[in-house]
């Protein structure tokens, strides 16, 4: 196999990697770009995927420091570039939470190095070891930085559901109450702790901050759907390993994905993404890999 054909095999796991640090698939697939750009112009590389993995680890801790300056600037809620995901992802039930909108925000309270050490070692499943020579760390202090990351993703961590004919018939519920305008109906399939967050950019508008709690999200949906969102048409996808709405304007063009995040018979958590810098290639579809050998 030549040198094109190995990292094509490899591009999804380094996609995956690059995507779970940054959080921003333009910027992944940049960083994948110049990981290959690196692999060709060094000397022979003995173990390509090792090489790949560290160069991109590298790269992508780079780049979100950067990104961390920008993203204290952005106007209103942040949230992560969707991705269209394959529904052979869920059956990976750690790579889709890992991808999930709920996870992906928690890692963005983590500080780069945390948030990639976690990534590798708990999603990729790396020994301390070799996350050390990716990082640039000593073991000692990637084993504390490890423990500190884990802590905090599991003291803020949401439990995760994968795809399922409940989830399938909570979302028809939703949609067909969203649609006549029935509160309580609404309220009935929303979490007690239910949260909309929506992602404009400063560029169109959306919500100024997350809203809480079912009637609150009941009725500002039901403002939507008489007001702004009256004419649009709506189409399933897959996004982030959850199931998601796409919201079309009359000429067909996208408006925003509503990522829909179901626990048992319950809606917990609403993901609206209207920031057209961030709906640019959503029609690709991100082949995911976790696993490692």
């Amino acid at each position: 196999m030549g040198e094109l054909g190995v990292f094509d095999e490899l591009r999804p796991l380094l996609f995956t990697i690059a995507y779970e640090i940054l959080g921003s698939a333009a910027d992944a697939e940049d960083v994948v770009q110049d990981s290959y750009i690196r692999w060709r112009a060094a000397d022979a590389v003995e173990h390509p995927r090792a090489y790949l993995t560290q160069v991109v680890t590298r790269q992508a801790l780079n780049r979100l420091r950067a990104l961390r300056r920008r993203r204290e600037e952005y106007v209103g809620n942040w949230l992560p570039e969707p991705i269209r995901t394959e529904n052979d992802a869920s059956h990976d039930i750690l790579l889709a939470e890992s991808v999930s909108m709920a996870m992906l925000l928690v890692l963005e309270t983590l500080g780069p190095t945390e948030r990639a050490v976690f990534v590798l070692s708990e999603v990729f499943g790396h020994s301390l070891v070799e996350i050390a020579g990716m990082v640039g760390k000593s073991d000692a202090t990637v084993r504390q930085i490890a423990h500190r990351a884990r802590e905090h993703v599991r003291a803020r961590r949401k439990r995760f559901e994968p795809d399922s004919d409940t989830s399938r018939a909570v979302i028809a519920r939703f949609a067909l109450a969203a649609r006549t305008g029935e509160v309580q109906t609404l309220m009935d399939v929303l979490a007690p702790d239910v949260v909309s967050i929506s992602d404009g950019g400063g560029k169109v508008t959306v919500a100024g901050r997350p809203i809480l709690g079912p009637e609150p999200v009941a009725k500002y949906l039901i403002a939507l759907a008489r007001g702004p969102m009256a004419d649009m048409t709506f189409e399933l996808g897959r996004f982030n390993a959850l199931p998601a709405l796409l919201c079309r304007a009359a000429d067909g063009s996208l408006d925003s994905i509503l990522m829909i995040e179901v626990s048992g018979d319950l809606i917990t958590g609403l993901y609206a993404v209207r920031n057209p810098d961030k709906l640019c290639e959503v029609e690709v579809v991100r082949p995911l890999l976790r696993k490692i050998s």
